[in-house]
């Protein structure tokens, strides 16, 4: 499953490298450290709505766009691993499930049906 902020992170850096500019300079435009500006560019930090829109603002991007490039990238993130949940199903691979609350400890192996193309 996909983090939000690693997803929002990598976008807005792909965004900035399109734009050939440097951290320093869109830290500067939008009045945010560039510590702070690389740590949610590497997904380590998730920003506020505001300071979001001040880096859009700062990219001149608006945050619309963002967003429908964040949502873009989830639904083919989800789309992977629900056809590697398919094949896995198909090939009659292991699948691990949580172990209960309660009696045996770890994680339990079950083995999916196969399923006809």
């Amino acid at each position: 499953m996909a983090v939000l902020r690693h997803v929002v992170g990598e976008t807005l850096r792909a965004v900035r490298l399109r734009q050939r500019r440097t951290l320093r300079e869109v830290s500067a435009a939008a009045r945010v450290s560039l510590g702070y500006l690389s740590e949610i560019e590497r997904g380590h930090k998730e920003p506020s709505s505001e300071l979001l829109a001040a880096i859009c603002e700062a990219l001149d991007i608006p945050l619309s766009e963002v967003f429908l490039l964040v949502s873009d990238t989830l639904r083919r993130q989800e789309t992977m691993a629900e056809r590697a949940m398919v094949l896995g199903a198909r090939r009659g691979s292991p699948l691990l499930t949580p172990a209960p609350s309660r009696g045996t400890e770890g994680p339990q192996v079950r083995t999916l049906p196969h399923v006809a193309a």
